[in-house]
């Protein structure tokens, strides 16, 4: 197996860095505590560079790219702490895309921007399909689908929900209880903007109020839960970007910064803990690979590789920024210096769609059933 990146993929992780490099998205990040107004509207980058196409099939006029792929741009927008829309999108595109949607098409040239409703799929801990709360840590039943073909139920704290103009929701019947993707138009959901110590995190509360609803046909509880996987996955590797700019900006810092004429980063404690980031990041990205290679050719083993990434992903997110503030000293500590911005996204992000704690529940229900 080849682990190197393939030409395209590395044309395609250097056009995302440049894309993004057109706005200052972390000087943004700062202003938005503030004011989240001063977030730029990313969207129209993605729609420009064609990510909003990467998972759908070329038939339905998308690039037809790989879920390692998908990664490569999501761990780009990490680097720079860039709120595209894509951890909502993507996951619901693939869906359409399976479902050959009649708005596929939109969807994937960006005209249409969807977003993912995800349930957790039953695991050795829980039997339902369940949503996030909106406070508290007992998870709640998915949306409901009645006979009518409406649909009833929230799900708080939906990755990218705001400004979506449709809703992949993964919901269950109500006269079997089999997990079902239904398509609700904005208009017909009730989304209440939140924002969350991350300001540059796009979340919602969403509410069905017997919205209309539309069953994508040929999707089934498998297909759900690869959907919930993957976005596992991209969210994984946007922390892993984080990590690598965290690392970065401290080993720059640790060279330059002299103390007892001694450059900081000649002292072994500083020394540790960045050596220590790199390998939670070397183990992150390794198990990326896995999740990208699983993706594509060994379905059975994506949900405990994802799992693994995410899990790996937000404890290295976790640690990094916490080092870069320790290396950066007292002003790492203030507003004035981007260290903070890295903290909040990891504090919030490895809370986002289940958490880091269910991720690592997972891994160890797939390595146990498999024992």
């Amino acid at each position: 197996m080849n682990l190197e990146l393939t030409d395209e993929q590395t044309f395609l992780r250097e056009a995302a860095r440049e894309a993004l490099s057109r706005v200052k998205t972390v000087a943004a990040a700062r202003d938005a505590l503030e004011e989240p107004t001063a977030l730029p509207d990313l969207w129209p980058i993605a729609r420009e560079a064609g990510w909003a196409g990467l998972l759908v099939s070329e038939d339905n006029g998308g690039a037809g790219l790989s879920a390692f792929d998908a990664m490569l741009v999501m761990s780009e927008a990490g680097r720079v702490l860039a709120g595209v829309q894509l951890l909502g999108h993507l996951p619901a595109s693939a869906l359409l895309d399976r479902a050959a949607d009649e708005r596929i098409g939109a969807i994937a040239e960006g005209e249409l921007r969807a977003c993912f409703v995800a349930a957790s799929p039953p695991s050795d801990l829980e039997e339902r399909w369940t949503v996030e709360p909106p406070s508290g840590s007992v998870r709640l039943a998915a949306p409901l689908l009645g006979a009518d073909g409406r649909l009833r139920g929230s799900v708080a704290w939906v990755p990218d929900a705001p400004g979506a103009d449709l809703y992949v929701v993964v919901a269950t019947r109500e006269q079997d209880g089999a997990p079902v993707a239904v398509v609700v138009d904005a208009a017909d959901a009730v989304v209440e903007e939140v924002v969350r110590y991350d300001a540059t995190r796009s979340l919602g509360h969403v509410r069905f109020d017997g919205a209309a609803a539309g069953v994508l046909e040929g999707i089934a509880g498998g297909d759900l839960a690869r959907a919930w996987y993957l976005a596992q996955a991209l969210l994984a590797a946007e922390s892993l970007g984080a990590v690598e700019t965290a690392l970065a900006m401290s080993v720059a810092y640790a060279k330059e910064r002299f103390t007892f004429g001694r450059a900081i980063g000649s002292y072994q404690a500083v020394k540790h803990s960045l050596v220590e980031v790199l390998r939670l990041r070397e183990n992150t990205y390794a198990l990326l690979l896995y999740a990208g290679w699983a993706y594509e050719d060994k379905p059975e083993e994506f949900a405990l590789a994802a799992s693994a990434a995410r899990s790996a992903g937000g404890h290295a997110l976790d640690y990094a920024s916490r080092a870069m503030i320790s290396v950066h000293g007292g002003i790492g500590a203030t507003w004035e210096h981007d260290a903070p911005l890295f903290f909040r996204r990891a504090q919030l992000s490895r809370r986002l769609l289940g958490g880091v704690g269910n991720a690592t529940d997972r891994v160890a229900g797939e390595l146990l059933s498999a024992a």
